[in-house]
């Protein structure tokens, strides 16, 4: 099908206008582009393109409403067709030329006819995406209907949710395109809950962020969340998904290391992490390594990283390094966190700059290649969710260290809200298959292989060499070191 970029270009700078002229009092219009244009993003690529606009405004609003704060009569537009949003979803306020009805009916048989000229498997994922797309519409004509709920096949036909609860939460940002899929979303309509969520480094979540503006937390460690439910007074948590780290890098960059004697050479590779601290440690350069003629950079032998002073993904690097550097123990105590500090220092401070977000230097890794970015520290699930929307070249390779660690992504229930939604996350087999689909290992290991199988991504299913985090006070003491070490 051909796409209408004009059209839908249009119909996006009238969501724009809309969006600003509804949630100015609230937020910046450069903030209101910025949430617009990362929304449009998720739907790059399909190439049914009718419900964009629509969708792109829905969710949008999720992500700016400050509990009902509004302008009413604020409409939405496709192509011709009026509607205005309102709290259970879009409802139809007439049509120029067809009715509303009709109009769905042709959208809802376009959604489910076969993708021509992708192949099955685009085929396949276009419907699980136009699907989620469908049910997030609800039609009213005599009487409201919601096509598609959690827990339904999709295209199921149920009455909509009598009520409606928002649920607000703050969560690493890694998480945040999931709760932007229009699946999601879909799936959590059918529980009666609509999630709006603000994205925060993990540690910042636990140190922070003002959370009695909030339902849930959704950090992404075990360690955070601990530090979180003692500030909060709350005992309860559920951990619906879980991701290890890994290194994102190239095949001439393990061919490199295999000959250094580094990594160790697999259908799924393994980096040593004693053999790499001891490589940083004495200064090696690319350019050192033998028979390099791949990568004779003269720079240092690191895996990027972000900032350890904000972000989770850093931090489970520093715990990683630590324990190696503590003689493969669990850091407590003085003595060794500054033995530990002593050694692993240097990891962080050769790098320059850092950012903030797990999500920034992976994005430098996909669009740039291994001119700036041969190792980087990311989680599993990043790299089977590029694999699934199609981001890979076929020289990039998944990279384990040995050992490494488990980002256990828990949620922190505030108020029964959230722990409603923490349960909805923990027991939807939807919810559950969609968290698998973005990379992460769910409560069913068989989930996260079917997709690792279809998408031809090499894993280890079963990791061995795991290593317990520390506490969250010698966490920070190990952080805050780090921190010092910059000066």
């Amino acid at each position: 099908m051909a796409v209408d970029t004009g059209r839908e270009e249009k119909a996006l700078r009238q969501v724009r206008e809309r969006l600003v002229d509804a949630y100015g009092e609230a937020h910046s219009a450069e903030r209101v582009e910025a949430v617009v244009g990362a929304v449009r993003k998720r739907f790059d690529g399909h190439r049914i393109r009718e419900f964009v606009p629509i969708l792109v405004e829905r969710i949008v609003r999720r992500e700016l409403e400050t509990r009902g704060e509004v302008k009413s009569g604020a409409k939405t537009a496709a192509g011709d067709r009026e509607f205005a949003v309102g709290e259970s979803g879009v409802e139809s306020t007439g049509s120029k030329g067809d009715s509303a009805q009709g109009g769905f009916a042709d959208a809802s048989r376009r959604v489910t006819e076969p993708v021509r000229g992708g192949g099955w498997r685009a085929a396949v994922r276009d419907r699980r995406v136009l699907a989620g797309v469908a049910a997030t519409v609800v039609v009213v004509v005599g009487g409201a209907v919601a096509v598609g709920s959690g827990g339904s096949e999709p295209g199921a036909v149920t009455a909509a949710p009598a009520e409606v609860t928002a649920v607000r939460g703050v969560v690493g940002s890694e998480k945040t395109a999931f709760f932007a899929d229009p699946r999601v979303v879909a799936a959590l309509d059918g529980h009666g809950l609509q999630v709006v969520v603000d994205p925060a480094g993990s540690r910042q979540i636990a140190t922070s962020v003002d959370l009695t503006r909030y339902d849930f937390a959704f950090p992404s460690s075990a360690a955070a969340a601990e530090r979180i439910q003692r500030q909060s007074g709350v005992s309860g948590k559920y951990t619906p998904f879980s991701s290890p780290m890994a290194i994102a890098t190239f095949q001439p960059i393990v061919d490199l290391l295999v000959a250094a004697g580094v990594v160790t050479p697999g259908p799924t590779p393994i980096l040593d992490m004693g053999k790499y601290l001891d490589m940083v440690e004495r200064g090696t350069q690319w350019d050192e390594l033998p028979d390099n003629s791949v990568y004779p950079v003269r720079k240092h032998v690191l895996i990027s990283t972000t900032d350890p002073r904000t972000s989770n993904s850093a931090a489970m690097y520093l715990s990683v390094a630590a324990h190696v550097a503590n003689e493969n123990s669990i850091v407590r105590g003085t003595a060794a966190e500054n033995h530990a500090l002593s050694r692993v220092s240097r990891l962080f401070t050769r790098q320059g700059y850092t950012e903030n977000s797990s999500d920034g230097p992976f994005q430098e890794y996909l669009a740039t290649g291994m001119g700036t970015t041969p190792l980087v520290w990311i989680y599993e699930s990043q790299f089977v969710d590029a694999a699934v929307h199609g981001q890979l070249r076929p020289d990039m390779v998944l990279l384990y260290p040995s050992p490494t660690v488990m980002s256990q992504h828990t949620v922190v229930p505030l108020n029964g809200d959230g722990d409603r939604l923490g349960a909805v996350l923990s027991t939807d087999p939807e919810l559950q298959q969609l968290a698998a689909e973005y990379g992460f290992r769910t409560t069913d290991p068989a989930r996260f292989t079917q997709i690792a199988d279809e998408y031809r991504v090499p894993v280890t299913p079963q990791l061995i060499d795991v290593v317990d985090m520390p506490s969250y006070e010698t966490l920070e003491r190990l952080l805050d070191g780090v921190a010092e070490s910059y000066n």
